[in-house]
């Protein structure tokens, strides 16, 4: 019973000072983790007002290098892919033939010659005889009167006289016939030295040469297969459509100086030339409810290239005195577009916007951000508003998320 007693007096002693221990206190609400965001200040810019649309790059001028003429091709003047200047050699053809053919129409160039000579020598003896024979009738038809030849004897001089004329009118008829031949035969020696000159094939422009299509030591035919296909690409042309609401403001802004033309490769948006509008379509496509446009790009540097895909920025105008924000501060909410204002604590604000037009990495704000306000551009994702933000380098706020 001792041993009992014992027991229940110290259990009762330990309830007595667990009692007497004073109680914790209660916790209180967590504090707000500090959210770190990249930001940046709304700025006042003059904006272009810009139509962007896929364009295709089309070559100022495009031949297609056939022979005038039939033979062997003996050399090409070129490698594949090279770019070539207005005049240079390109192809020969053998030249043999058409020496041979010269030479012939000279020689009968020649000959026709020396016939009018002969002729003209002989016309003249026609017409001394002609004039002799005309006074000898005259003087036998005197005689005649007088009674001293007989009348057959007049006769027969007045024959001569005709017959002296009539040879003389052929003669001349003949050289007439030798100097149409002569004319002739002139043309033929023009037409030789044309088809020597063919013998050799020019580049009628300056441009880059494609793949060759007859090699050489074949023989090819007039106006046949092409033999390479030329591209102009300096200058070169950009097509593109815009749809047809704006062709009143491009024709009228047009009229009075040429409209700006940008376009970049689909592939390297840092890669651009400029140039300027040239053409206008004369119609519209009711398919499509868009009007055709082409500008004009120097292309100095080469880099457009025919048949290349690249995006077309026409400029129409300017706006002055725009709100501007980085593009990827604007976010899409159930509410519309918005954006969150970093306020002087650094406790962020949702504002909803009216957004413009994006120009390149940047957002036109129509209303609900004045330029100065600062705006987060990265890491709205943990964002609420209320919450606390600290300023980082954006390069170091990527560096956190992978």
């Amino acid at each position: 019973m001792n041993r009992v007693t014992k027991t229940l007096l110290s259990g009762l002693c330990l309830l007595a000072l667990a009692g007497c221990k004073p109680a914790q206190p209660a916790k209180g609400p967590a504090a707000m983790p500090i959210v770190p965001v990249s930001v940046a200040k709304a700025t006042q810019e003059s904006v272009p007002t810009e139509l962007r649309v896929v364009g295709t790059v089309e070559a100022s001028a495009i031949v297609q290098m056939k022979s005038q003429i039939a033979g062997q091709l003996m050399r090409v003047g070129f490698t594949e892919g090279q770019n070539v200047a207005q005049g240079d050699l390109l192809f020969e053809i053998d030249p043999r033939p058409y020496d041979e053919a010269l030479r012939q129409a000279e020689a009968n160039v020649a000959r026709d010659r020396a016939q009018i000579t002969q002729m003209e020598a002989t016309l003249a003896r026609d017409a001394a005889q002609a004039k002799y024979n005309l006074s000898d009738a005259d003087r036998y038809a005197e005689l005649a009167r007088a009674g001293v030849v007989s009348r057959s004897q007049s006769d027969q001089a007045r024959t001569s006289a005709d017959v002296a004329r009539e040879s003389a009118r052929a003669t001349s008829a003949s050289i007439e016939s030798a100097k149409a031949n002569l004319d002739s035969d002139l043309s033929a020696v023009a037409a030789a030295k044309l088809n020597l000159i063919y013998c050799q094939i020019r580049s009628p422009l300056s441009g880059r040469t494609g793949n060759l299509l007859v090699h050489a030591g074949n023989l090819i035919k007039a106006n046949d297969v092409p033999l390479v296909v030329i591209h102009q690409v300096s200058p070169i042309f950009v097509n593109f459509n815009v749809p047809e609401q704006h062709l009143a403001a491009v024709r009228r802004l047009n009229a009075n100086h040429q409209l700006a033309v940008r376009v970049f490769a689909q592939d390297d948006p840092t890669r651009g030339a400029s140039g300027t509008l040239s053409v206008i379509d004369n119609t519209v496509d009711t398919a499509t409810g868009t009007i055709h446009l082409k500008a004009t790009f120097d292309n100095k540097d080469g880099v457009l290239w025919p048949g290349q895909f690249v995006t077309s920025v026409l400029t129409l105008d300017t706006i002055q005195g725009a709100t501007v924000v980085p593009a990827e501060a604007v976010q899409a909410g159930q509410q519309g577009q918005f954006v969150y204002v970093v306020g002087p604590d650094s406790k962020v604000a949702i504002r909803v916007v009216t957004a413009g037009r994006a120009f390149g990495k940047k957002m036109v704000i129509e209303k609900g951000i004045a330029p100065g306000d600062t705006v987060v551009t990265d890491g709205q994702l943990r964002l609420f508003p209320g919450a606390q933000v600290q300023l980082v380098d954006p390069a170091k706020l990527d560096a956190g998320k992978s």
